[in-house]
């Protein structure tokens, strides 16, 4: 995982301020781009980005924003504007430098260290530079590759290098399509995602399973067979999680990513919470073309190893139909143990969290 720090937001900074000076003398209340908001506003949204990210930091927020705002005077111009972007890209620049490297604070896209609030900071400006220049006429702006690979391997593991940087952080934001892979109708980044040996664990968040649950991707590019009824069926849970306000993050469903291609390959997750005991149940689902290659063991000693870094776990469980060997055998590599049978004659299998230090 590439590791970012203040220069990259101080290059994101100059590069965003040197284009939009360019168009300063053009009308600022005009929609940015597919945005619901005007030019003026995106560029405030991300002077308070800035600030936000850099107070969550500085405040180390465990369970929500830092409760302020930002705004510009009245009267403020665009070039105001910019001079604002400047001014609070520098603080963020200020707060990554000086925190410590395992300082972690909340986003809604996971915790964070200083290292993700730069890489979402970077994030935030050169997209919203494009959907302002493009609100105002100017197309073909393109910021340094560099910059934005960095960008997809911190927050987008999911994101097949199918073009270009730029491009593909375009696709893995929405914003475009590209050769084999439409326009994502629903899509976030991943500040901490699970990891295990080939894949990655990317969270399928409410708005991804709702897209997933209408028969869209979900924001995945996926294998060819994909995505699986389970995973499907899965996304319906969150979704349904969601909407009775029983959801909560992380204890859902995941994508099960291949890091190989970025490929998406399955789901797995978690039935729902830990119950008071501190028992969750796991399930998972791999395409049929990735069957038989060990990732199903490796995704579930993935979300195994970040299920027991929770507070409060004490055991995992999982049901398997008897005759589905190969099931048998995933579970079994990744440790859990056979302690009975459901009531509807599955085998029931238990795996007990490790003794704490």
């Amino acid at each position: 995982m590439t590791i970012m720090g203040s220069d990259a937001v101080e290059r994101s900074v100059s590069l965003t301020a040197r284009a939009l000076r360019d168009v300063a003398h053009l009308d600022w209340s005009a929609p940015a781009a597919d945005l619901e908001w005007s030019c003026y506003d995106t560029a405030v949204h991300v002077a308070g980005d800035f600030t936000a990210y850099a107070a969550q930091l500085t405040g180390r927020a465990t369970g929500a924003y830092v409760p302020f705002e930002i705004s510009a005077d009245p009267g403020t111009d665009p070039s105001g504007l910019i001079e604002v972007i400047e001014a609070t890209g520098g603080l963020l620049c200020a707060a990554v430098a000086v925190a410590r490297p395992g300082v972690r604070a909340w986003h809604p896209c996971g915790m964070a260290g200083p290292d993700g609030f730069a890489a979402m900071g970077v994030v935030e400006t050169l997209l919203h530079t494009h959907d302002i220049l493009g609100g105002l006429g100017v197309h073909g702006w393109e910021p340094d590759a560099d910059l934005c690979e960095q960008v997809l391997d911190r927050l987008f593991p999911h994101a097949p290098r199918a073009a270009a940087p730029w491009q593909s952080l375009l696709w893995v934001s929405g914003r475009t399509e590209l050769p084999g892979l439409p326009r994502r109708r629903a899509w976030r980044w991943y500040n901490e995602p699970p990891a295990a040996d080939r894949v990655v664990l990317c969270e399928i968040s409410p708005n991804l399973a709702a897209d997933l649950q209408a028969g869209g991707t979900g924001g995945f590019a996926w294998a060819e067979d994909g995505p699986g009824e389970g995973t499907r069926a899965a996304a319906a849970m969150v979704a349904e999680a969601r909407e009775e306000g029983t959801h909560r993050p992380g204890w859902g469903a995941y994508a099960i990513v291949r890091t190989q291609d970025r490929r998406a390959i399955g789901g797995i997750g978690f039935h729902g919470a830990p119950d008071a005991d501190g028992h969750a149940e796991v399930g998972y689902d791999l395409v049929p073309s990735a069957r038989g290659n060990g990732y199903a063991t490796d995704a579930l000693n993935g979300l195994t190893a970040w299920a027991f870094g929770q507070p409060g776990v004490t055991a995992l469980h999982a049901s398997v139909d008897e005759d589905n060997a190969p099931s048998h055998g995933v579970v079994g590599r990744a440790g859990f143990v056979r302690t009975g049978s459901t009531e509807g004659g599955l085998a029931r299998y238990t795996l007990q969290a490790p003794a704490r230090a």
